[in-house]
C-alpha cells in the first residue's frame, strides 16, 4: 500500500467509524431495550456474562459464537475501564460489539479486493477504498451492524476465512471458518466455497494443459456453449476420478475436510443443523429463493448489471439461443409452480421489507410469480456474464455454494443473501468510477431511507403496547 493510499485508507476507516458511532447513538437512543431478534440474543449474552454457560434460550437457533466473543470482549474491557452495575453486558455495550466486526469487515474487505484484483494494474487506490467503502454500506449488512445481530460477525469470520485461503493459509482459514460456523451454522457451505477455490485453481491448471496438448486455446471465448460444457463435465469427472489427482487434492484441502467432517458429525449428534427452535426452521428445496436472490443482486447492483450494453446482449444472445433460452423458461416456470414455499413468518411479520414486497408484488394475483421468469432469466444471464473472468470451475463451485446456502432456505429474509452477495460482488471486475459512485450514492439513499423509516414512522400492533419499527 502506498502512502498516499494508507491515508487515504485510514480516513476512509475514521471517517466511516465516526458516522456508524454517531448513527448508534442516535439508535440506540430511540431504541434502548432489545428489538426482534434482540429479545433472544441479549438475555442469552447476559447470561453468559454472569458465567451461565449451561443456560440457553430453546427459541435461538444458531450457535453461541456471538455470546462467548461478546464475553470476550466485554469482560476484559470491564476490568480495564472499571465498569460496573447495568453497563457491563447491557443491550448497548452488545451492540457495540457489531459496530467493532463492521470496522474488521472494512479491513478485510479492503484486502480482499487487493488481493483478487492484484493482477489488475489499471485500479487504482482510491477505487478499491471507494468500492471497500461501498461494499461496508451494502443496506442489508449495514443496517445489523447497529443491532445485536449475528451478521456482522458471522461476514467477519467468513470473510477472513476467504482471506486466509487466497493467501494459501488454509489452516488458519479453517479455523476461521469454524469461527463463523459458530455464529451461523450454513457458513460451512463458505468453508466449502474456500476448499473449492483451491479445487478450481487446481482442475483450471489441468485443463489449460489438457487444451495445449490439443492445441485449442480458447477457453474463454468458447466457455459459454453447450458442447464446452459437457466436455468440461467429462474432464471434471475424469479428473476427480483419478486416485493421483484425488490424493492431491485431499493433501491440499484436508482442514477443510477435517471441519466438514466435524460439521456431519454435530449435525449426526443434534438430529440436524438447526439447534433450539426447529419448528419454524424446517429445510426444504426452495428453489425460487435461487430466483429471488439474483433479483436482489441485480436491484443492489444495478449500475453493473441494468446497463443498455449488457441489456443489448442480452436480448442479442436470446435471439441467437431461442431454443435453449425457452427450455430454462419451461424449468423455471416448473421449479416455481412446484418449489414455491411461503413460510409463516413472512406473511405474519409486517415489520419486515419482505412483507410487502410479497403482498404488493407477488400476492397482486396467481400468474405474477410466473410474469416474473423472464427478469429471473434476465438477472441470472447478467449475474453470470459479469462472473466470466473467472474460470468455469470457480463459476461452478460458486453456483453450488450458492444453491447450498439458498435453495434449503424455506423463509424469504434479505440477510440469508448478505454473504453470497458480498463474495459475488468482490470478484466481478471494477466497474468504472462513474458507476462506483452510482453504486454508493444508491447505497447511502437506501440507508437513509431504512434508517428514517426505522427511527421515525414506528407504529403500534392493536394487541400489544410495544412500539415496531421497520426493518429488513
Amino acid at each position: 500500500m502506498e502512502r498516499a493510499e494508507a491515508y487515504g485508507f485510514s480516513a476512509a476507516m475514521s471517517g466511516a467509524f465516526l458516522l456508524s458511532c454517531l448513527l448508534f447513538a442516535a439508535i440506540n437512543r430511540r431504541q434502548r431495550g432489545p428489538y426482534m431478534d434482540e429479545v433472544f440474543h441479549v438475555p442469552q449474552a447476559q447470561a453468559y456474562c454472569h458465567g451461565r454457560f449451561l443456560q440457553w434460550d430453546p427459541m435461538i437457533t444458531t450457535l453461541p459464537g456471538l455470546y462467548l466473543v461478546s464475553v470476550g470482549v466485554v469482560k476484559p474491557a470491564t476490568w480495564l475501564f472499571g465498569w460496573t452495575g447495568s453497563v457491563v453486558c447491557s443491550t448497548g455495550m452488545l451492540r457495540f460489539i457489531n459496530l467493532l466486526f463492521s470496522a474488521g469487515n472494512f479491513y478485510l474487505l479492503y484486502l480482499l479486493l487487493f488481493k483478487i484484483h492484484q493482477k489488475n494494474k489499471a485500479v487504482s487506490g482510491f477505487q478499491r477504498l471507494l468500492s471497500t467503502l461501498t461494499l461496508v454500506m451494502f443496506p442489508t449488512l449495514y443496517f445489523f451492524t447497529f443491532l445485536y445481530y449475528t451478521d456482522p460477525g458471522s461476514v467477519f469470520f467468513t470473510l477472513f476465512a476467504y482471506l486466509m485461503c487466497l493467501y494459501g493459509n488454509h489452516k488458519t482459514s479453517a479455523l476461521l471458518g469454524f469461527c463463523g460456523f459458530m455464529f451461523r451454522q450454513t457458513n460451512i457451505v463458505w468453508t466449502v466455497f474456500c476448499a473449492g477455490n483451491v479445487v478450481a485453481e487446481k482442475l483450471n491448471e489441468a485443463w489449460k494443459t489438457e487444451l495445449q496438448k490439443k492445441k485449442e486455446e480458447r477457453i474463454s471465448s468458447r466457455k459459454g456453449s453447450f458442447s464446452d460444457l459437457i466436455r468440461i463435465l467429462k474432464f471434471l469427472i475424469e479428473y476427480i476420478v483419478s486416485p493421483k489427482n484425488l490424493l492431491t487434492l485431499v493433501a491440499l484441502t484436508w482442514p477443510y475436510i477435517i471441519l466438514v467432517t466435524m460439521f456431519f458429525g454435530f449435525v449426526f449428534i443434534n438430529g440436524g443443523i438447526v439447534v433450539g427452535d426447529r419448528s419454524s426452521h424446517e429445510a426444504c428445496l426452495h428453489f425460487p429463493q435461487l430466483f429471488y436472490f439474483l433479483s436482489f443482486t441485480v436491484f443492489f447492483s444495478f449500475p453493473h448489471l441494468l446497463t443498455p450494453t449488457k441489456i443489448r446482449k442480452f436480448l442479442l444472445s436470446l435471439q441467437k439461443h431461442p431454443m435453449q433460452y425457452s427450455l430454462i423458461a419451461i424449468i423455471s416456470v416448473f421449479l416455481i409452480w412446484k418449489f414455491t414455499y411461503v413460510h409463516k413468518y413472512l406473511l405474519a411479520d409486517n415489520r419486515h421489507y419482505t412483507f410487502y414486497v410479497w403482498r404488493k408484488v407477488f400476492q397482486r394475483h396467481e400468474l405474477v410469480k410466473y410474469l416474473l421468469v423472464p427478469v429471473y432469466i434476465f438477472a441470472g444471464w447478467s449475474f453470470v456474464d459479469t462472473l466470466k473472468s473467472k474460470s468455469i470451475f470457480w463459476i461452478l463451485m460458486y453456483f453450488v455454494c450458492l444453491l447450498a446456502v439458498t435453495v434449503p432456505q424455506k423463509l424469504l429474509e434479505f440477510r440469508y443473501f448478505i454473504l453470497p452477495f458480498l463474495l459475488y460482488r468482490l470478484n466481478i471486475p471494477f466497474p468504472s468510477l462513474y458507476r462506483q459512485l452510482l453504486e454508493l450514492a444508491f447505497y447511502i439513499v437506501v440507508n437513509a431511507v431504512t434508517f428514517y423509516l426505522f427511527l421515525n414512522r414506528t407504529f403500534q400492533w392493536p394487541n400489544s403496547d410495544e412500539i415496531q419499527r421497520f426493518m429488513w
